[in-house]
């Protein structure tokens, strides 16, 4: 088996549907599997990958078990030789997964590659980002970080760029890399679980690259937007920990300081958005409430 395409689902049934048509309708010339992973979607998720794609290894598990233990459930028993992590909100062009295959197979220093990834519009999105570290945290969160991040807007859209990290929307790694360094950290729910991938693989010597002749569309927190401020705690928890993992405890409480004193700036300007009108005004005291949560969850992270 050349590739295994590992699919994470959670109540996406429609889009999922969409992802794996377009799976199939541009395979790779190569033995190719598909496994999707259904982390107890209540929509119908698991019938109708039953009932359209017979040819899929299904998994359905009784909980969420979240993103990176779902993975590695259907990684612990694919065969291919290189393993395809791809998120259910994403519509393959032709070609693309062809290509990455064949990227990984002419560069025997990659490690792992990820796709030009696309709007719903055709613009581009960024997909790529240098690993985080507590200066860059710092940046990011005061808005400042337009120096340091990666400017793939002008990139150039023919040739493959290293890059430090991938967004987990679509990353094609070795499995025998995967299997060396332990697959994904299941301590992680969600989120920077792909960051912590990338550093890892990193760490073992591989390179990744960002591949824009491969392009896939992704639409984008199909699942997340479900659950927002869950996922929005989630999300900082998934940053905390991943600090701590690769950093130790004092950057780590350095980061939460850098958390708090953000939250607190944005919480005393919430006034502000009784000014504007909906649903902008609505959307900033939503944001504003995340945060106030985000504050008393700190202490616990």
């Amino acid at each position: 088996m050349k590739l295994s395409i590992i699919i994470v689902s959670w109540n996406t049934a429609d889009i999922l549907a969409q992802c794996l048509d377009s799976v199939f309708a541009h395979a790779p010339a190569v033995p190719f599997e598909v496994w999707v992973v259904d982390n107890a979607s209540s929509d119908g998720s698991v019938a109708m990958v039953g009932q359209r794609f017979p040819q899929v290894k299904l998994l359905a598990n009784t909980g969420n078990v979240g993103f990176a233990t779902a993975n590695n459930q259907a990684m612990r028993q694919c065969t291919g030789e290189y393993v395809l992590l791809l998120n259910p909100d994403t519509i393959v062009y032709a070609d693309a997964l062809a290509r990455l295959v064949q990227f990984l197979d002419l560069n025997p220093q990659a490690g792992a590659c990820g796709a030009r990834l696309l709007n719903a519009d055709g613009s581009l999105q960024h997909s790529c980002y240098p690993t985080p570290t507590l200066g860059r945290e710092l940046w990011r969160m005061f808005h400042l970080d337009g120096r340091i991040r990666y400017h793939m807007d002008n990139w150039e859209t023919n040739t493959p760029r290293p890059v430090e990290a991938l967004l987990g929307a679509c990353i094609m790694a070795r499995r025998n890399i995967l299997e060396a360094i332990g697959l994904m950290d299941e301590s992680y729910f969600m989120f920077s679980e792909e960051i912590d991938l990338c550093y890892r693989i990193r760490q073992a010597g591989w390179q990744i690259y960002w591949l824009p002749q491969a392009q896939i569309v992704h639409l984008g927190g199909q699942s997340t937007r479900q659950v927002k401020t869950e996922m929005f705690l989630r999300l900082y928890e998934g940053k905390l920990r991943y600090m701590r993992k690769h950093y130790g405890r004092f950057q780590t409480w350095l980061y939460k300081l850098i958390l708090l004193l953000a939250s607190l700036a944005r919480l005393l300007i919430t006034p502000i958005a009784w000014l504007e009108r909906p649903p902008k005004r609505e959307e900033h005291l939503a944001l504003a409430g995340r945060y106030w949560k985000l504050v008393k969850a700190l202490p616990g992270y």
